[in-house]
């Protein structure tokens, strides 16, 4: 017995040495095309549900990522008696985290919550507030939530839960610990999600501290210095609106390449110094598509940032419906 007890300890210790965590972009652009607006899903190996990451296209994102094979476990047959994307919207989606109020982080959320399954949110008290008063209000648009005003259909559990105050995310057996940041006057928020000892760092939008006359960031990179230091930290998803030339007066509380650079230096200054960030996952989102011709943002914002990466981070691009394992 005790042999027995011996190995199936050694098991679950090595399962936990080895999970990871699976993102799957749903959404991936800044606005313009609301069919493919900043959503994503990340669950740990070990766990069948999905936490949201943001939710601006939610459906056409499930649609794609099932052509691509991003839920092999999800078939016609096993589905029923839904679509295999409706299997995966109402019964892999264990709950929402919204990082702010701003249309192309939720839309989707609010468009498809008719069809959705009881499921909680996760947000700061501004977002919280905003989804309750603005969103789900009976003017706007039907109370899906718990809280608020109107008939409360209460498909969702509005959860605002202290800053810097670690809670557990549902049925997804996932922790979150939420941050404030700032978006050119806009509460925004980034949340560290947590699972054994791995994490990943999901930044809503924000501008860089020397712009947005913040320490937001700079609390965040200290926090992030320990989960380096210790080899937690799995990846990091983190907006590069626009390509390097943008004013700062123009920025509207975003990161161009060179911001975004400076501000992991400040990470890698936290996290032990020149190397430390070496191979990172950092993956890049909100890129703000352009309506120009000769215009190729994504392009621009991904040679840009290889250009001046001296940290040795991964910058990775997903497009819509990828899946990325992190292990």
């Amino acid at each position: 017995m005790k042999h027995k007890m011996l190995a199936l300890i050694l098991a679950c210790t090595a399962g936990q040495a080895i999970a990871g965590f699976n993102v799957v972009a749903l959404g991936v652009d800044g606005g313009v095309e609301e069919g493919n607006l900043t959503s994503y899903l990340i669950r740990s190996d070990s766990q069948k549900l999905y936490l949201g990451l943001d939710a601006g296209s939610v459906l056409p994102g499930i649609s794609k990522a099932l052509e691509k094979g991003a839920f092999p476990q999800v078939t016609v047959e096993n589905s029923a008696p839904y679509t295999p994307q409706g299997a995966v919207f109402r019964n892999l989606i264990g709950g929402y985290f919204i990082s702010h109020g701003h249309l192309d982080h939720l839309a989707g959320l609010i468009i498809s919550s008719p069809e959705d399954s009881r499921k909680p949110i996760y947000g700061s008290a501004d977002t919280i507030g905003t989804l309750r008063q603005h969103y789900f209000n009976g003017r706007v648009w039907p109370n899906f939530s718990d809280s608020g005003s109107g008939m409360r259909i209460g498909t969702y559990r509005l959860n605002a839960p202290r800053p810097a105050q670690r809670f557990s995310i549902g049925l997804t057996g996932l922790d979150g610990t939420i941050y404030p940041l700032s978006h050119g006057g806009t509460p925004s928020s980034m949340i560290l999600v947590s699972r054994n000892n791995e994490s990943f760092a999901y930044f809503g939008d924000t501008g860089p501290d020397a712009v947005e006359k913040s320490k937001n960031l700079e609390t965040i990179w200290r926090v992030l210095s320990g989960e380096v230091k210790a080899k937690r930290l799995k990846g990091i998803i983190i907006e590069t609106s626009y390509p390097d030339g943008v004013s700062d007066s123009k920025l509207f509380g975003h990161l161009t390449p060179v911001w975004l650079l400076k501000e992991l230096k400040v990470l890698e200054q936290n996290s032990g110094g020149n190397g430390s960030l070496n191979g990172l996952t950092v993956i890049i989102s909100h890129i703000k598509p352009s309506l120009k011709a000769d215009a190729d943002p994504q392009a621009e914002i991904m040679q840009q940032l290889s250009a001046g990466d001296a940290l040795g981070v991964k910058f990775v691009r997903l497009q819509q419906g990828d899946s990325l394992k992190l292990d």
